[in-house]
């Protein structure tokens, strides 16, 4: 009974490390779209799928929300993204169609999807930059795509909640003063993990002494010790923070191999076992008592 308690926990530790590079994606509509993905996808699919709906132009407005910097367990909390979670859910009942992924391998192209909807609908562009806290939408019900650009969320968990419930807050502004009650939103995330790495981090230099350099003027040499000394801290191994979950993490180790090759003669062994013990057969007449000659005299 234990171990099975023991390797479900492994599992869940493992898998949990394994998609942190991950990020949901959400999409909901007021028309009827046929949109379904698992929950465990890679961003090419989910943009396949997203595209092909979006190219039939269902709507007259496509609300397009890159919100970077975020993962699924985020989105966990009840109080983060109420207005977000009552359209996905279906609690709202305006809302014909819905989507989510909870984990997206790589990132979905919002840039893309507004292209398509460009030019297969002919739909005009508006961008809104959240950043600064105001928007303009106006009354002409042509259709349009309107671009919303959050920044990424603060690293503490608190500042995450906090920052997550306004952005929510703003996207449901817009959709209270859209002119038209027919309208998709599409609202793509980045990992936070892929939002650490596009940060760009200058590595210090180190120059010659001045005396040194003076004297020998000809050697203008400049060095960057940062990426050897990483290299030698970390005995020869460099992670790339970039690279799809199937480079960066080894899910079939010697250990799991040396493992099912013990197990497989085990269970077989097993099976023979309980197989031979189950097929043997005893007659009740085995059980009754011997009446030959001799017992015969005897109860004479």
């Amino acid at each position: 009974m234990l171990l099975p308690v023991v390797t479900a926990l492994g599992l869940s530790v493992t898998f949990g490390h394994a998609f942190t590079d991950t990020s949901p994606f959400f999409m909901f509509s007021t028309s009827e779209l046929l949109t379904s993905c698992p929950q465990i996808t890679s961003a090419s699919t989910v943009q396949e799928t997203v595209t092909s709906q979006l190219s039939k132009c269902p709507s007259d407005t496509y609300i397009v929300v890159a919100q970077p910097g975020v993962h699924a367990e985020d989105y966990s909390d009840r109080y983060a993204a109420p207005h977000l979670r009552r359209k996905v859910f279906g609690e709202d009942k305006t809302i014909r169609s819905t989507m989510s992924v909870s984990d997206v391998l790589g990132q979905v192209n919002a840039e893309e999807i507004v292209a398509i909807v460009e030019e297969k609908c002919g739909a005009a562009l508006l961008r809104i930059d959240a950043s600064t806290g105001s928007f303009t939408i106006g009354d002409d019900p042509k259709p349009r795509i309107i671009n919303v650009d959050f920044p990424a969320l603060p690293s503490a968990s608190k500042e995450r909640v906090s920052k997550l419930k306004e952005n929510d807050v703003f996207l449901s502004s817009i959709l209270d003063l859209l002119p038209t009650s027919k309208y998709t939103v599409i609202y793509t995330t980045s990992p936070y993990t892929a939002h650490k790495s596009t940060e760009h981090v200058e590595p210090e230099m180190y120059e010659m002494d001045s005396s040194f350099s003076s004297s020998q003027s000809h050697l203008g040499i400049k060095r960057d010790f940062s990426v050897h000394g990483k290299r030698a801290d970390d005995g020869g191994n460099v992670t790339l923070p970039d690279a799809p979950l199937f480079e960066k993490y080894q899910y079939f180790t010697p250990g799991i191999f040396m493992g099912i090759i013990v197990f497989l003669p085990l269970f077989m062994i097993l099976y023979v076992g309980i197989s031979a013990v189950g097929s043997l057969q005893v007659s009740y007449a085995a059980f009754d008592r011997e009446m030959g000659p001799q017992m015969a005299k005897k109860g004479q």
